[in-house]
């Protein structure tokens, strides 16, 4: 086993959004935490089912192939004592993650920030808060069923504004309407949009993409699928030539709906700072990224 991990994509993902634990965490509601641990150890010899981002995690694993590019961390509120059926799932979905940190109840987006995770998915939404908050790229995965993908191209979509880009140009169309937003967007077309907070997660993306085969063969395709459109474009365009990075596929909506280009994409995990566009986007691992003037809550 490496002992760092230069170089390597790593993504820390909650046990409830790698399996399905719905039976069990309703037992933790209903009757508290020593029949949920009692639950937990009878069972513990029965395979979970697999969760949201389960096929996700499957895909990011098989680019090892290519060489040992990936690493997948658990993070779970669970006790070690309890997540036993968590390690004997993952060890029975032949699942290659061996790296883990229980918390017993316990906040654990520190431990995302503490294994350097350059993505932390989450089935809590509190949790996924407190490590964007810590300067994590975290999503709290929205959609339930997501429909299984036959291709085994890893396919990741990304929202623009609040999400790779800050929200500055948001708040504009928030506090002042489209016509400001317009006027503010083609003023500063050639100025790049400061970073957001899954910036650095495509351009780690980017980085493992540069050792993978390119062309048709690629394994992994990236999209932005903004509500932005022409004039607003262009300094989407500059932004990214200014951060020299790449995107392979870019949609820009002028306002549709986003579930219906989702599909064309073909997407396995999209990441959108609105909560309405994730419950209208039921095609991929949708993850909802509680960052900006969206999600501010009032006092």
């Amino acid at each position: 086993m490496n002992s760092t991990f230069a170089d390597k994509l790593i993504v820390a993902v909650s046990s409830r959004a790698l399996f399905d634990l719905t039976e069990s965490n309703r037992v933790y509601e209903e009757q508290g935490i020593k029949s949920y641990s009692k639950h937990q150890i009878a069972h513990e010899d029965e395979p979970l089912q697999p969760g949201v981002a389960h096929s996700l995690v499957k895909k990011l694993l098989a680019l090892n192939k290519y060489g040992d590019y990936v690493e997948i961390i658990l993070i779970s509120r669970n006790s070690a004592d309890t997540g036993l059926r968590i390690f004997n799932s993952i060890e029975h979905d032949d699942l290659d993650i061996s790296r883990a940190a229980f918390t017993s109840g316990r906040d654990p987006y520190q431990y995302a920030k503490a294994f350097h995770a350059h993505l932390f998915l989450s089935a809590n939404a509190e949790d996924v808060e407190s490590a964007l908050k810590a300067g994590c790229a975290a999503a709290h995965i929205y959609a339930k069923n997501p429909k299984a993908k036959t291709s085994n191209q890893l396919r990741v979509a990304f929202d623009g504004d609040a999400v790779l880009f800050s929200d500055e140009s948001e708040q504009i169309y928030h506090e002042q309407g489209l016509e400001a937003f317009i006027d503010h967007e083609k003023k500063l077309a050639k100025k790049p949009m400061s970073a957001g907070p899954f910036r650095k997660f495509l351009s780690a993306l980017q980085k493992l993409q540069s050792k993978l085969p390119s062309g048709d063969k690629t394994p992994i395709r990236t999209a932005l699928i903004t509500a932005r459109s022409a004039p607003t474009h262009e300094r989407v365009i500059r932004t990214f030539r200014a951060w020299q990075l790449r995107i392979d596929e870019s949609v820009f909506l002028g306002g549709l709906q986003k579930g219906e280009f989702l599909r064309a994409f073909g997407a396995d995990i999209y990441f959108d700072d609105q909560l309405d566009h994730c419950k209208n986007s039921q095609s991929a691992a949708t993850c909802h990224v509680p960052h900006g003037v969206k999600n501010q809550k009032s006092p």
